[in-house]
């Protein structure tokens, strides 16, 4: 056989596979609107190219597949430059990037991000030497501040936690426990008089008990506190001090502890990630320096008109074949307008709200008492049409209003950092409120706030109950676990109409999870049961807004290393909290936002419009929380069985960029006697283990089973 015609044959077979991929692709797709193109092909000829783009940004480097590829330097007009390795149009590898100001990173990248290890040299002189993840400092490193300033240790998502030592300019250092970047936990500081303290430390200032220690013997123990109220401790005067000494403890932190503040870290304004380049086929020119078999580089700009010219590829672009195609997502619900059967509903709400936060109330510790959580400890006030002494007048009906627990919710909002006036503001502003048809069998109204930030949700008596029953322990989890994915409550509350109807509406408010500049194109509740688990929808009528189900899944989630260990520690966490609460029925709420779209969406993070053609998202990783705004990479799977009802398919290696959000909701079904009954009833009929009602302790090890075959590791 000649070279032309092996060369013939091997274009045909290339051609083959790719046209049964691409039918395997269709025929496994379960949304027909949705399209999305894997990165597969190996790259072709790698040449020299010059790019100046059409807004003014310039590359010259190595070029393939119409992408940099390889070692290359780009330039922003903005005055940015990255000269360092690339990889189909993104950096990867060892590279330095540099800001208009001075200052620079140079390490590791990975899919544009700083990854991995590197050191940044700020614009003020402030030195960073260590582990990156995703643009943050994550893991160990040290850092070095203009003001003479030093710390090594542990740090998490940009700031230092975990075990980390910090020396000041002045010779003082600590040495101990860290959290969001404050001095928290048990640890040690030294000043260079001799005095020590250990103990326990909360926010910068110890806090809890803890033990002061002079230079010449004498010691204090006890509680410590800024609140001079909540100390409480013993002075021990040595041999040497005479024992006469009037020590005031109050003095550690007016007076010990000035010369002991923490540096602020550089705020990075701008990261290299959020500086990626969309490349389109057509949009500049390119010069090009084709390497001959000899190494000799000729230059060539023949037929370069009017685009790429000769660069035009005869097979698709890597992640450019079937670009993602999603029809603008539509605004969810409907607004409560004048005239709505739950109009009053709403406007009793909102006075409520109003009336509850609104309420002058002492300033209270994040420790709360016992009493607090008593189910009993619950504060009921009239509102009459014509307004009280305590209520404004107003055009609903009457009613009586219920606030369940409030000194417990007015500490979960503030432990959430919730803003009591951008609450108010958000739920009881001049506009309405959005009910939504419930997504479930539960029968459920929801109501959407106008800034999508928040969730009202009704409930019923039982749920109540069960909540108040699990408060005690919830408030413990989630002061204890910041991170917890676990439902976030800011109140409970209950309607009471009066008149004839006597009606009683309970319901409980919490956060969105989807409150984001990221618009959602998928979202799945996911179980781990099997038994209806399918959405009843025609497939016609799926859209962004619809909640797929587990056997609608047809993704599973890469998570980097480091987010990835963080997310089998607090679902193993959460898990555990639930099933000690006896709970089940729980669920893990996805939502998925591709980055790379072919459609006009409102608005990105960074306020641009969409463009026509693919491009990539950029990413605030400012914002990044585990279950909040994280990138990962989804990958297709298919079901190869369809007769039998298979959990998770089988990875297809279409790999798709995606910004991530999940949730654990629905915390408030334990197993009651309904339930028990269900699973009774059930278990004649289906396979036990693939109904949903079952004991929260086989529910939780299937949960977890389940969501870790889900979200995996990336390699």
């Amino acid at each position: 056989m000649s070279k032309e015609q092996r060369g013939i044959v091997k274009a045909w077979e290339a051609t083959v596979r790719k046209s049964q991929q691409a039918g395997k692709k269709r025929a496994t797709s379960l949304f027909t609107a949705m399209s999305v193109a894997p990165a597969d092909d190996d790259p072709g000829e790698v040449y020299d190219a010059e790019k100046l783009v059409s807004n003014g940004d310039f590359y010259t480097g190595q070029w393939c597949d119409n992408l940099p590829h390889g070692q290359g330097k780009y330039l922003w007009t903005d005055g940015c430059m990255y000269v360092g390795e690339w990889q189909r149009g993104k950096t990867m590898g060892k590279g330095k990037f540099s800001w208009p100001s001075g200052a620079t990173y140079e390490g590791d990248f990975k899919s544009g991000y700083m990854d991995g290890k590197g050191t940044f040299i700020g614009s003020t002189g402030d030195t960073y030497r260590g582990t990156w993840v995703m643009n943050l400092k994550h893991g160990h490193g040290t850092k070095s501040y203009s003001n003479g300033d030093y710390y090594e240790g542990e740090w998490r998502r940009g700031l230092q936690d975990g075990h980390g030592r910090y020396q000041w300019t002045n010779g003082n250092h600590y040495s101990g426990k860290w959290r969001n970047g404050m001095l928290h936990g048990t640890g040690t500081m030294i000043w260079t008089n001799g005095n020590r303290y250990d103990g326990c430390w909360e926010e910068n200032c110890p806090k809890g008990n803890g033990t002061l220690k002079w230079a010449d013997g004498s010691f204090y123990v006890g509680f410590w506190s800024k609140d001079p109220s909540d100390q409480s401790g013993t002075y021990y005067p040595s041999a040497a001090s005479g024992g006469d000494f009037d020590f005031d403890p109050q003095q550690v932190y007016s007076v010990d502890l000035n010369d002991c503040r923490v540096c602020c870290c550089e705020n990075i304004l701008v990261y290299p990630s959020q500086k990626m380049p969309h490349w389109s086929e057509n949009e500049a020119s390119v010069r090009l320096r084709r390497m001959s078999v000899d190494g000799r580089l000729s230059n060539s700009s023949d037929g370069l008109e009017g685009g790429l010219g000769n660069l035009e590829l005869k097979t698709p672009i890597r992640g450019r074949n079937r670009p993602l195609s999603i029809p603008p997502a539509r605004r969810q619900g409907v607004t409560i307008a004048k005239g709505h059967k739950n109009y009053e509903l709403m406007l009793n709400l909102q006075l409520g709200i109003r009336h509850s936060v609104g309420r002058p109330a002492p300033t209270t510790s994040l420790d709360l008492k016992s009493s607090a959580f008593d189910p009993k400890e619950k504060v009921w006030t009239k509102f009459p049409p014509e307004g009280s002494k305590y209520t404004p007048p107003h055009a609903s009906c009457d009613f009586r209003w219920k606030d369940y627990c409030p000194v417990v919710f007015r500490s979960l909002r503030k432990l959430f950092k919730v803003d009591p006036a951008d609450y108010m503001i958000s739920i009881c502003g001049n506009d309405a409120l959005r009910e939504l048809s419930s997504p479930g069998k539960s029968g459920s109204f929801f109501y959407l706030t106008y800034d999508d930030r928040y969730m009202i949700k009704t409930i019923k008596k039982a749920e109540v109950k069960v909540l108040l029953r699990m408060l005690p322990a919830y408030y413990k989890h989630v002061r204890a676990f910041e991170n917890t994915l676990v439902t976030k409550f800011y109140g409970l509350h209950c309607v009471k109409l009066t008149g004839a109807t006597q009606k009683k509406v309970r319901f409980v408010i919490m956060g969105n999870l989807f409150c984001s500049e990221y618009t959602i194109h998928r979202r799945f509740d996911l179980k781990g049961s099997s038994h209806g688990r399918t959405t009843d929808k025609p497939e016609g009528e799926i859209d962004a807004t619809t909640t797929l189900k587990d056997l609608d899944l047809n993704y599973i989630f890469r998570l980097h290393k480091a987010w990835f260990q963080d997310f089998c520690r607090q679902v193993d966490r959460d898990c555990d909290f639930l099933e000690q609460e006896r709970i089940m029925d729980y669920s893990m709420l996805v939502g998925l936002h591709f980055r790379e779209t072919s459609t006009q969406e409102p608005s990105t993070p960074s306020g641009e419009e969409f463009e026509a053609g693919p491009r990539l998202t950029r990413i605030d990783t400012g914002s990044i929380r585990l279950g909040i705004g994280m990138p990962a990479r989804a990958e297709r799977t298919i079901r190869r069985n369809e007769y039998e009802a298979q959990f998770v398919g089988e990875p297809t290696g279409e790999l798709y960029e995606i910004v991530l959000f999940f949730s654990i909701i629905d915390i408030l079904q334990d197993y009651d006697i309904s339930k028990k009954l269900e699973h009774a009833y059930k278990s004649i009929q289906y396979d036990p283990t693939s109904i949903s009602a079952v004991d929260p302790r086989q529910y939780s090890k299937r949960f977890r089973d389940f969501v870790l075959r889900v979200f995996v590791q990336d390699t």
